[in-house]
């Protein structure tokens, strides 16, 4: 098999971190150890083997920011302009894997390529006794050469695992096996001997997207509401007036509401708003006993991919049916 050219980006984060020494797993962060996050170059020379397993090539815009929505913008306008180009077969992103969820379902949302878009980090800096970061980094450049990762949209590898963009999270603070796609589980493996694979994604992404990010210029506000004993519309009414056009509201139970008739107001008045679920697994389904009508579902993503999508979705379109199908194609 020819050698698979690979581009290598980086974001912000811990996997190239360096700590003040091999015990530093907390204060890693450039201004506070005094050591400055490991560069790309830096990252490959001290990895290797990495070039027995593809020519990886550093992107030149790194670092890349992840902050803030528009930043995710611009970042899948570079990826899908890189997925175009004929020398390059894949690509993996470095970042802090707080947001690497967010990272990498924006991406599959927009990135309209079948070629192998990897998101990976790391829980422990590079710097670390038993640090996560090498591995983490071998193993995404490998399912980035591996030809049966084409076509199934971005992926998330670490710990030896390959997880969907759209189903995983993000689920321990600390603990090394943090990435989980709780409903679905695991597509496949990154082990010694190989990368295999077991299933693929059946909603739609990437190369079947409908989503020309490249043709969209900054997207509308979308604030997420959290439910809980007391919580109250006025919260809602005030994202709004600070210029939200669509809320996802993280309901308690299976979308429960605490406010419904203020949220309904909200609709009415056209605002978007997206029934999600703050108990990490299972289905919010539209026809239950807190929707209103235009009030959306969000299926089984979490509050914080189904606000990536509503922001996609409301630059496109204010019809809460045609938001809800995205929300049952995507």
């Amino acid at each position: 098999m020819p050698r698979r050219a690979i581009q290598l980006l980086l974001g912000p984060g811990t996997l190239p971190s360096q700590g003040a020494d091999r015990l530093d797993l907390l204060r890693y962060g450039a201004w506070l150890s005094g050591r400055a996050a490991l560069t790309g170059d830096e990252l490959l020379s001290a990895i290797p083997e990495i070039a027995g397993i593809a020519d990886v090539t550093v992107d030149a815009g790194n670092p890349h920011p992840i902050g803030i929505v528009d930043d995710l913008r611009r970042l899948a306008v570079h990826i899908d302009a890189l997925m175009r180009r004929p020398d390059v077969d894949g690509l993996v992103m470095v970042q802090g894997t707080n947001s690497i969820e967010e990272t990498a379902f924006f991406l599959n949302l927009t990135v309209r390529s079948d070629k192998p878009v990897i998101v990976t980090g790391a829980q422990r800096p590079f710097t670390a006794l038993s640090s996560d970061g090498a591995m983490n980094l071998v193993n995404a450049i490998r399912v980035a050469a591996t030809p049966a990762a084409s076509g199934k949209g971005v992926l998330v590898v670490t710990n030896d695992e390959i997880n969907a963009a759209r189903d995983v999270t993000k689920t321990s603070t600390y603990r090394l096996q943090t990435f989980r796609s709780r409903d679905l589980g695991v597509l496949g493996y990154a082990d010694p001997d190989g990368v295999v694979f077991y299933r693929a994604p059946t909603r739609r992404h990437t190369a079947a997207s409908g989503f020309d990010i490249a043709a969209m210029g900054e997207l509308p506000r979308v604030d997420i509401l959290y439910v809980q004993v007391g919580a109250r519309g006025d919260l809602a009414r005030a994202a709004v007036g600070l210029g939200a056009k669509g809320l996802v509201i993280a309901g308690s139970g299976a979308g429960a509401l605490a406010d419904r008739k203020d949220l309904a107001a909200l609709v009415q008045d056209g605002i978007a708003v997206v029934r999600s679920a703050r108990v990490g697994e299972g289905r919010v389904i539209r026809d239950d006993n807190w929707q209103e009508p235009g009030m959306i579902a969000a299926d089984n993503l979490n509050p914080q991919k189904a606000a990536l999508l509503l922001a996609l979705a409301l630059a496109k379109t204010s019809d809460a049916d045609e938001i809800q199908r995205m929300f049952d194609e995507y």
